[in-house]
């Protein structure tokens, strides 16, 4: 029988785009202007970094839930409030930065509600693909699409957030309200989920959950802690070079904003092009995630406090095309090998573990990579390679 080729709109292609680009920039926008956070709000560096974890720690324990609920009452049911709540998130920052005498506190509270939203929103989007797809290569071929989605986010945002805080410095919290309001009504219109999704009862999801880590365990362990580590090397090089372009280069508004985006650019051209290599092939995602991981190890050896921009930007380049590489094929091996039933949760803790390394990347690049430069590197080097050889051992796939 001849394979029917799925039709899904562009307006709802961009609608499932627009959920990831707006969780990026719910925390990238944020980066170039935590120097001038702490000055507006006299807090120290770790302090303004917590702006950023604290949004990916309260996503982190609500995730596995919004996949669970998503499996349950659709995808759809669940994406839309989220957007809501990282809207309201976003206005609390805003107007509690710009009326409050010392609004720190109330902005950590919009910042957690925002994280408590985007747990709800970008993590769905992933079964919700797999969902909309019967081919392989066609689901591969959109994973990439919002792979880069959420990559070219990370290549915007430093030039907006930058830009919005040359005039006002809390003006990025009231965009990420705006882009979620659009990003709502986008989804709301266009995006059609393609049947109900079937009530499933709480036991046994949980024993179908259980069986499918009993017996599928090894190689998702792999993907979620490769996950987790990539988001963590990409979040705290981003805050290590933003703080460097400051204090050694004296790089301030615009003109650092276009710098900290050039190795986002390449990691979202990268990202793209793997989304498109792979074309559903498991055997090919495996040897790119392992292409991806030995380039990022090269790229940290080669990694120094160098004194020319030109050297550093060309090693950070090298990162981010490896880490391009790297995330659209382990988005595309979980999807693609989880029964429908229960996607939403499989990928919900594949998601949780990158935003734990999205958590963890900010304090450890002003604490840890700002004071013990040489031995974060080394330790950077052994736990890439780690990954390399965790991915070769344990994940077992076809041509």
């Amino acid at each position: 029988m001849k394979k029917t080729k799925q039709t899904v709109s562009i307006m709802c292609l961009v609608g499932i785009a627009s959920i990831p680009l707006i969780m990026t920039l719910g925390n990238s926008m944020l980066i170039p202007v935590l120097p001038v956070m702490e000055k507006e709000l006299d807090i120290s560096s770790t302090q303004s970094s917590l702006l950023i974890t604290c949004y990916s720690i309260s996503s982190i324990f609500l995730i596995p839930i919004a996949g669970f609920l998503s499996d349950k009452y659709g995808r759809k049911n669940i994406i839309l409030p989220s957007l809501m709540i990282v809207l309201i998130g976003g206005l609390i920052c805003g107007l509690a930065a710009w009326k409050m005498s010392n609004p720190y506190g109330v902005m950590i509270i919009g910042r957690v509600l925002q994280g408590i939203g985007a747990s709800g929103a970008f993590p769905i989007v992933l079964p919700l693909v797999g969902d909309l797809y019967k081919s392989d290569e066609e689901a591969s071929a959109t994973l990439g699409i919002v792979e880069t989605s959420n990559t070219f986010g990370k290549v915007i945002s430093p030039i907006i957030g930058a830009a919005l805080a040359a005039v006002v410095w809390f003006m990025p919290f009231f965009l990420i309200s705006t882009f979620s309001l659009i990003s709502f009504l986008l989804v709301l219109f266009f995006v059609k989920e393609k049947k109900k999704a079937k009530p499933v009862r709480l036991k046994k999801f949980i024993e179908n959950t259980k069986r499918i880590f009993r017996d599928e365990g090894r190689w998702l362990y792999t993907l979620f802690i490769v996950g987790g580590y990539v988001m963590l090397v990409l979040f705290t090089m981003q805050v290590f070079l933003s703080n460097q372009l400051e204090a050694e280069f004296d790089l301030k508004g615009i003109k650092k904003g276009f710098v900290l985006a050039i190795p986002l650019l390449l990691l979202c051209v990268s990202s793209l092009m793997s989304g498109k290599l792979v074309k559903g092939n498991k055997m090919t995602m495996k040897k790119v995630i392992m292409v991806g991981l030995l380039l990022q190890a090269t790229a940290l050896l080669l990694f120094k406090e160098y004194k020319s921009i030109l050297l550093l930007l060309l090693v950070l380049s090298t990162l981010g095309i490896a880490i391009g590489m790297v995330l659209p094929c382990l988005d595309s091996l979980i999807t693609e090998n989880v029964e429908k039933s229960q996607r939403g949760l499989i990928t919900s803790f594949f998601s949780s573990a990158r935003f734990i390394g999205v958590a963890a990347g900010p304090p450890i690049a002003t604490i840890f990579v700002k004071n013990y430069f040489s031995l974060s590197m080394f330790v950077s080097i052994i736990l890439t390679l780690y990954m390399l050889y965790l991915v070769f051992k344990n994940v077992q796939v076809t041509e």
